[in-house]
């Protein structure tokens, strides 16, 4: 279930100092998930903020995009070894969502991230704070696609975009950095793309 897949073709400096070690330029938006695409109404999303197994906040869609937004140009590194530059991303910074659940710190160091295909991604909790994390709702000016894990989804561009969870149905606060869906399956617990943690032991 681990491939170390995508390959393409370098560019001129400039570029190329922008890419993380092994990665190569992507000038589409390669479509890589972990099993078929779900296709969830808005009507039926909601957003769940948890501290272990207790609710601290939930919103339905149009609470949630109540929520202030934030727009963000990133750059995305995927573990397969492409990397798209310059990413325009909409959403609520975790900042924002964590101020609406009137949480003035989090709870845990470590958050579990859920999607509504069962899918889960383990990410250090500072590393969604401080701007560095949204749920993103749109893509280069445009609603979310599904393919691209729409209506909404994770976005922690600093590290391997599998930790950018699609399908995003909630946050949980949880004490002990627990392995998500890839992390059982042999991919790094952390993944920065700057360090090269693709699999475990990298």
């Amino acid at each position: 279930m681990v491939t170390r897949g995508f390959t393409g073709r370098q560019r001129s400096p400039d570029i190329a100092k922008r890419l993380p070690p092994g990665q190569s330029l992507a000038n589409d938006f390669p479509v890589l998930s972990a099993g078929p695409t779900p296709h969830i109404s808005t009507e039926d999303w909601t957003f769940t903020l948890k501290s272990g197994p207790k609710p601290l906040a939930r919103w339905t869609w149009e609470e949630f995009n109540a929520l202030p937004k934030t727009m963000q140009t990133r750059d995305i590194h995927c573990v397969t070894k492409w990397s798209k530059l310059d990413t325009l991303w909409e959403g609520v910074l975790i900042d924002d969502i964590l101020a609406a659940a009137g949480l003035d710190r989090p709870p845990t160091p470590y958050t579990l991230a859920h999607s509504y295909d069962g899918y889960s991604t383990n990410v250090p909790t500072a590393d969604l704070l401080g701007g560095k994390a949204m749920v993103a709702l749109s893509y280069a000016g445009a609603p979310l696609a599904p393919d691209h894990g729409g209506p909404a989804r994770l976005l922690v561009p600093h590290l391997y975009f599998w930790k950018s969870a699609k399908w995003v149905s909630g946050l949980q606060f949880i004490q002990r950095d627990e392995p998500g869906f890839w992390e059982l399956r042999g991919y790094h617990i952390y993944g920065d793309p700057w360090r090269e943690q693709r699999f475990a032991g990298d």
